[in-house]
């Protein structure tokens, strides 16, 4: 594990190929890591673990024991994607703690990963899959979504029941100030390392939970004077998506919003595979994954798109080993790559250059400079 102010040149990482395409896209981001530890003078060391259906077929369950101690003891995770078609029989005809995803939900718990962050940037090459005007777009947009993930309205207790002859369902939102504080504090945290804006969403002017949320980020904000902290109600906010994402720079938000916005911000990058995300706890460890899911139906055909997994790895490059440089050069390389033409098939266009899985990952590889 990797300690506060703490650096190295040799990590250790567990990857968790997973299902579906998991195991090509996760191949091709670890070829490009490997690019960047020859050119910046680094080793990752990988140790391949299973979960999901694969884990399933092999042991029983979506995850072991002995997976999750092997993630507990790295340095930090990838992982490709879990899952297949629900009509798989032999993975969903089963109870919901024993199917694919439930591997995923289980890891997050077992390593305490709190705190979701997932990009939206909108690369120019891509902009015409942007469902939103030109005018609007502008000069694109790139922004960071900081979701809460343990704790609110999913986490909290609920019952259905018959009150007074009508069938009646609860849902409690609880947050405590020590779970508000954690993920502030990664987002400003972030922010340092981005254009130094936080902008936070609640609901105070309906919520208790809101109105808790709203105080212990001024808190936090103290602490970070050189970044700048917006209040913004959420329902504004998923309209200042559509009119003006540019503004955004941190996205700071609890659980069930954060759910909502970041597939809101997703969809108008206008291509989820390209969007990456992380899972972090209370230190800089992290799980790393692409947004999108395992697409069975393109699995071992050298088609799918791995930007997404590699972005990922950049992002772990920079929030769990603080390696900016190298993380640079990963989103460098993939923005070169894009500029020059290539293109996997779900983001191909007239006039460009289409390549599968392996050859992206070559090219991308091939152009991580200092």
């Amino acid at each position: 594990m990797i300690r506060e102010g703490e650096r190295k040149m040799n990590y250790n990482i567990t990857t968790i190929p997973g299902d579906g395409i998991g195991p090509e896209i996760v191949r091709e981001a670890c070829k490009v890591m490997d690019k960047v530890g020859v050119v910046f003078g680094h080793h990752f060391q990988y140790t391949e673990v299973l979960m999901g259906g694969c884990s399933i077929d092999a042991y029983g369950v979506p995850l072991t024991e002995e997976t999750l101690e092997t993630a507990r003891k790295s340095d930090s995770v990838l992982l490709g994607a879990v899952g297949g078609n629900v009509g798989n029989s032999r993975w969903y005809d089963v109870a919901p703690n024993l199917r694919p995803e439930a591997g995923l939900l289980a890891i997050r718990k077992g390593l305490n990963l709190f705190a979701n962050i997932r990009p939206a940037y909108l690369y120019k090459e891509l902009a015409e899959a942007c469902p939103l005007k030109k005018e609007i777009i502008g000069d694109g947009f790139d922004m960071v979504i900081m979701r809460e993930l343990t704790g609110g309205l999913y986490f909290g207790e609920r019952h259905t029941e018959e009150v007074d002859g009508v069938m009646t369902a609860v849902d409690t939102l609880t947050y405590n100030e020590n779970e508000i504080r954690r993920i502030a504090v990664k987002a400003f945290d972030i922010a340092m390392k981005r254009r130094k804006s936080v902008i936070s969403v609640d609901k105070a002017n309906v919520l208790d939970s809101s109105r808790l949320w709203r105080k212990v980020v001024e808190e936090v904000a103290k602490d970070y004077p050189e970044v700048t902290l917006t209040h913004m109600l959420v329902d504004n906010c998923a309209m200042q998506l559509v009119m003006n994402p540019g503004q955004f720079d941190v996205i700071l938000t609890e659980n069930m919003f954060g759910d909502i916005l970041s597939d809101e911000a997703s969809m108008i990058t206008g291509s989820i595979g390209m969007l990456s995300s992380a899972s972090m706890n209370e230190s800089k460890f992290g799980l790393y994954e692409p947004s999108h899911g395992s697409a069975p139906d393109i699995a071992g055909k050298d088609i799918a798109n791995p930007i997404a997994t590699i972005l990922s790895a950049a992002m772990m490059l920079r929030y769990s080993f603080d390696l900016d440089a190298e993380a640079n050069a990963i989103e460098a390389a993939v923005q070169q790559v894009l500029t020059e033409g290539y293109r996997t098939g779900d983001i191909y266009s007239e006039g460009c250059e289409k390549v599968g899985c392996s050859r992206m990952g070559d090219l991308i590889a091939e152009r991580i400079t200092k």
